[in-house]
């Protein structure tokens, strides 16, 4: 998952500079605010590690809005001296961190926020954080996007999402807006409606929803004063409203992607800290120097048959996948003697012979050294240790980059750390013996880093899990991606046809509604038919007219026919591009599809699929479980063959609670969800409705991931008092349950972290935050990390024990993919019906547990069939 950053530049350093006492320089420069600054990066930086960055600033002192109202924002106090000559360094101290930052003349940094926001939150790759001292903007949180509120200073936060928004004011975040059309806002000199304030205005809300329903009824407003001053003052109601919108629709001249971001700027930024006299960043940057400096007087040799029996071995490749570019360059090390040189001068036969004659090669991501040497047709999959993987279970919190970074958190420094390669990163060319002098220093740090992750998984008790269960499951994935997955194009082609004759016809009809022909993509022309020609409600307006956003479509859907094909339309392109289309092209020469997955990303333990992401094919909707019938065996002969955990999570959440209940009815085969019901409502199984074994569910799962009264109240529907006594009512009736959620969270407080079944760490830093939200979501973290972490090793035990059995090996299956709890194999059709008990008794014996762990199969031609 991507992670953008924005920042509310000025508002930023209006917040640094009043947090800090005034600071300057020997020259007479001030430099609080750019101190205040400088410490929030390097905060969200560490913290955050975001991929994606951006500081907007307001670019003049006029706006679209001040055209609309002339005493917008009137009234502030003139910006003092000191803080207008910090603004330009500021400006330079974001540039020396390499982080991009954007204005554009007529809008300010709140839409520029607001309108890459949106963009990242129609994208399902990226999750989004704005850091502001500006409260408008929490009208922009969303599942996706959270705000980070700078109370005073820069240090004291509040985190506005939607469940924070919703206790704090009992609404969503789109009626920020509305709360401001009704009581203004001093600080931007919006007038709102005299003697509103917070509370009458939260109070209208609560009844009506928005400043038009309150102005539409204004005759059921209690208070006789109330209604004159709503009466008298609708215009500027209705005008507030508009000036706090932010506008969403800025024109840019670049894209998120444009905005990536990379922390390798060390050399600029240590030269401005010292102009500006920063000691202790200065002192910071020094202390994470290396302690052990790799130095070049190892001895260079001239065949790698001069290297000891235990090595390490780099390949070195400048591009991002690994499985289509071969290695430009090869290093391998024994810690005394290095071999570096272009792969072109390295005999593939000779390499061959070599890693087969080791008694141990070390080396940084295994999958992605298997990969190249398969480019060199070396099928070589044997490597003793990976220090990647291990760098990831000694801290999950923390991005995997690439040998430098990780090098750089044992306190090894790799020189001439100048050149990085592949996707994302800084790219250069640099001369043959400037790049074998970094390569050298990269083999030489993955063999110096094994000895001290090796102390330090033992020290943590995870040597077992790296040893036994990461490692030997890298190598099963090596072979999956490499295997990848055969898909007939045909069947994706004729996909595209059908979706886009479906597209045609829903576009036929929405243009019979309208009454006209329009672009159905261009949200000015549907603005105009929806809120003009139609004349539905106005929901939201932005500066280039009305707002057709989902959000807004969905709060329409009872006002008009149109409105439910508009979302069909939207969901069906959707659908179309990014996987109809988009999966033919990810399809190779061989017929196939390789997906790589990521061991190093997910916290909990669980894999995900990249390039393309197979995990998250939709299958809610027909549409989208219809994209596996592209997915087949690779000929006649062959099924697919996909095997899945029953509610594998519920099952480990009734061995580690040791709850009575859960057990009974695991070990009995009584469904868990009716058992649930009858114990929450406290009936009979045969009085047990379908509404409540699915509000059961939804409680069973949500307890699973942690869900708060005010997420289950979103999923069934049902307010928040009555979610929370649901679940109170859930954990009186499981008081193992009940009782190891209190205790796991003592027990993070206690350590800082909490462990799954096979001692998988997972770090919780905020469990002792102030801000409560943070804390609360820590909390919930520590809940059901154990549960999902452990339900994560069990499949990748069975994944690991299934290459290891000799008698599952028997068989001409191919594993080919992992999704979620699903293991889907490619296997003869003369084999399937002998196979089934082999690999169904491995995946239910993966783990002994005091509760049966249950799979569910099928097999078919495609995909689709096998379910």
């Amino acid at each position: 998952m991507k992670k953008l950053i924005l920042i509310d530049g000025n508002s930023v350093a209006f917040r640094a500079f009043y947090g800090l006492p005034l600071l300057s320089n020997q020259s007479g420069l001030h430099t609080n605010a750019i101190f205040g600054y400088a410490r929030l990066l390097e905060k969200i930086i560490k913290d955050e590690e975001p991929t994606h960055f951006l500081v907007a600033f307001d670019a003049g002192k006029s706006t679209f809005r001040h055209k609309q109202y002339s005493e917008y924002k009137g009234g502030r106090q003139k910006m003092p001296p000191e803080l207008g000559e910090q603004l330009a360094p500021i400006r330079r101290l974001i540039d020396a961190y390499g982080i991009k930052r954007y204005e554009i003349e007529e809008f300010e940094a709140d839409d520029i926020i607001g309108t890459l926001s949106r963009e990242a939150d129609e994208d399902e790759n990226f999750q989004t954080i704005i850091i502001t001292g500006d409260k408008d903007l929490t009208q922009l949180a969303s599942d996706k996007t959270v705000i980070y509120y700078t109370k005073k200073g820069i240090s004291d936060i509040d985190l506005y999402n939607p469940e924070f928004i919703d206790e704090k004011y009992g609404l969503k975040p789109f009626q920020i807006v509305d709360l401001k059309g009704l009581m203004g806002d001093k600080s931007d000199n919006i007038p709102g409606v005299p003697g509103v304030g917070e509370k009458t205005a939260l109070k209208l809300l609560a009844t009506y929803g928005s400043v038009e329903k309150v102005l539409d009824n204004i005759d059921a407003v209690a208070g006789k004063k109330l209604k004159e001053n709503l009466t008298e003052h609708k215009e500027d109601a209705l005008m507030s409203k508009e000036l706090a919108t932010i506008h969403r629709e800025v024109p840019f001249d670049f894209n998120l992607d444009d905005l990536a971001f990379s922390d390798d700027n060390e050399e600029e930024k240590y030269e401005l800290f010292k102009e500006l006299e920063f000691e202790s960043l200065l002192g910071n940057m020094e202390a994470n120097e290396a302690e052990d400096k790799i130095v070049f007087d190892d001895v260079r040799v001239e065949s790698m048959d001069e290297l000891g029996q235990e090595v390490s071995l780099h390949l070195e490749v400048n591009a991002g996948n690994y499985l289509v570019n071969p290695p430009e360059y090869i290093a391998v090390t024994d810690g005394n003697k290095t071999f570096v040189d272009e792969i072109e001068a390295v005999d593939a036969g000779t390499l061959g012979k070599f890693l087969n004659s080791r008694r141990a090669i070390n080396v940084y991501d295994l999958k992605r050294q298997t990969g190249l040497l398969r480019q060199l047709a070396i099928r070589f999959n044997d490597f003793t240790t990976d220090v990647m993987l291990a760098s990831f279970l000694l801290d999950p919190s923390r991005k995997i980059l690439d040998v430098a970074e990780t090098a750089g958190q044992f306190g090894i420094s790799v020189d001439s750390d100048d050149y990085h390669y592949g996707k994302g990163r800084k790219s250069k060319n640099p001369p043959h013996e400037e790049r074998v002098e970094f390569l050298n220093s990269k083999v030489m740090a993955v063999h110096m880093l094994k000895d001290k992750v090796v102390k330090s998984l033992q020290e943590d008790e995870m040597y077992d899990l790296w040893m036994d269960l990461e490692i030997p499951l890298s190598k099963v994935l090596a072979e999956m991606e490499i295997k990848g997955i055969t898909v007939d194009a045909s069947r994706l082609v004729e996909m595209e046809t059908e979706i886009q004759e479906r597209l045609n016809a829903i576009e036929s009809k929405i243009h019979e509604f309208a009454g006209e022909d329009f672009n159905i993509n261009s949200p000015k022309q549907l603005g105009r038919v929806l809120f003009e020609k139609l004349e539905l409600p106005v929901i939201k307006k932005t500066k280039t007219g009305y707002s057709t956003a989902v959000d807004v479509l969905e709060q329409l859907q009872d006002k008009h026919e149109i409105i439910r094909y508009l979302l069909d339309y939207r969901t069906l392109s959707k659908l179309q591009s990014t996987y109809v289309i988009g999966l033919q092209g990810e399809i190779k020469e061989d017929s196939r599809i390789h997906t790589r997955f990521n061991q190093t990303l997910a916290q909990t333990g669980r894999l995900s699929s990249v390039e393309p992401n197979l995990q998250n094919i939709p299958i809610r909707i027909e549409e989208g479980r219809r994209i596996r019938k592209a997915f087949v065996p690779k000929d006649e002969n062959h099924v697919l063959l996909a095997l899945d955990y029953s509610q594998i999570e519920l099952r480990v959440l009734a061995h580690i609670t040791q709850d009575a209940t859960m057990i009974s009815a695991f070990t009995s085969n009584t469904d868990i969800h009716t058992k649930t019901a009858m114990e929450v409502f406290g009936v009979e199984k045969e009085d047990v409705t379908s509404e409540m074994r699915r509000n059961a569910k939804a409680v069973n799962f949500g307890i699973v991931y942690g869900i708060s009264d005010y997420g289950l109240s979103q999923n069934l529907g049902i307010t928040r008092k009555e979610a929370k006594k649901f679940i109170e009512n859930y954990l009186d009736s499981f008081a193992e349950v009940k009782e190891f959620m209190k205790t796991i969270v003592q027990d993070a407080k206690r350590d800082g972290y909490v462990k799954t079944l096979m001692n998988r760490r997972r770090y919780i830093p905020d469990i002792h935050s102030r801000n409560f939200n943070a804390r609360s979501f820590a909390e919930r973290t520590a809940m059901n990390s154990p549960i999902q972490g452990s339900a994560a090793d069990i499949i990748k035990l069975a994944m690991v024990k299934y290459a290891q059995s000799e008698e599952a090996q028997k068989f001409d299956a191919e594993l080919l993919l992992q999704i979620h709890d699903e293991l889907i194999f490619d296997i003869p059709k003369s084999q399937v019906e002998d196979f089934i008990p082999v690999i169904k008794g491995i995946m239910e014996h993966a783990m002994e547990m005091n509760v049966p762990l249950k799979v569910e199969y099928g097999y078919g031609t495609d995909w689709y069939e096998v379910k």
